[in-house]
């Protein structure tokens, strides 16, 4: 499939986040060595969920090698490990083995979760087409999901879709009650749309203040360009 290039506004981080919402599947399938197989079962043991929180805080302090390291020690048997180990690769820049996993994933597992992954990581290496195919699945597999409505709205303003564009990011923003990355790429969305109700909605609501409202002028100027 074809997929259109594109030059992705700097300044707007996108984060990777969310678990998976299937009912438990225990099939396996193999990728990259013959020893290494991912797990579509949702149940996580409780010292497997101790691990997995460790790599969380790692993940929360941007220690991304070290989460990964951590995730390496010990191979487990459920789709969460995956996904995490998935974010993880593409995070320290190893998109063919994200790639990898986030694809198996998607075929065995049949994940949201996974076009989440897929979609980040066409987005980062712009393919902006394949990117809103991958987020507009992983919507329709996790609609509450305020991680993937922020990034399928930040992938809509770069093409230009404004009205999908603030109907995603204000849900991923109630999601949040008001917090995360889509109160700065709503406020861009606003902007680039001419939306005065919307962003004052924001000032009076969500309390954004004046350097948040500078700092969304800026970014919208550079998208414009």
């Amino acid at each position: 499939m074809k997929s259109k290039r594109l030059g992705v506004a700097t300044g707007v981080l996108l984060m990777l986040a969310g678990c998976a919402q299937n009912q438990p599947r225990p099939v396996t399938a193999e990728i990259g060595s013959p020893k290494t197989r991912i797990s579509c079962d949702v149940d996580v043991q409780p010292e497997d969920r101790v691990e997995l929180e460790m790599v969380d805080t790692l993940m929360s302090r941007d220690l991304v090698y070290a989460a990964l390291a951590q995730l390496q020690k010990h191979q487990q048997r459920n789709e969460e490990y995956w996904q995490r180990y998935g974010q993880l690769l593409a995070k320290t820049d190893d998109m063919d083995g994200a790639r990898d996993v986030f694809t198996q994933m998607r075929d065995q597992c049949n994940s949201g979760e996974a076009y989440h992954g897929l979609g980040m990581i066409a987005l980062k290496q712009g393919y902006l087409s394949e990117a809103l195919t991958n987020f507009k699945e992983a919507v329709s597999r996790l609609p509450a999901s305020a991680s993937v409505r922020n990034d399928y709205g930040y992938a809509l303003l770069l093409e230009g879709d404004f009205p999908e564009a603030q109907r995603n990011l204000r849900t991923s923003l109630e999601l949040q009650n008001g917090s995360g990355a889509a109160r700065q790429n709503l406020a861009v969305a606003y902007i680039l749309a001419g939306n005065k109700q919307g962003l004052a909605l924001l000032r009076d609501k969500y309390h954004f203040t004046d350097d948040e409202m500078a700092y969304a002028h800026s970014l919208a100027d550079q998208m414009r360009k």
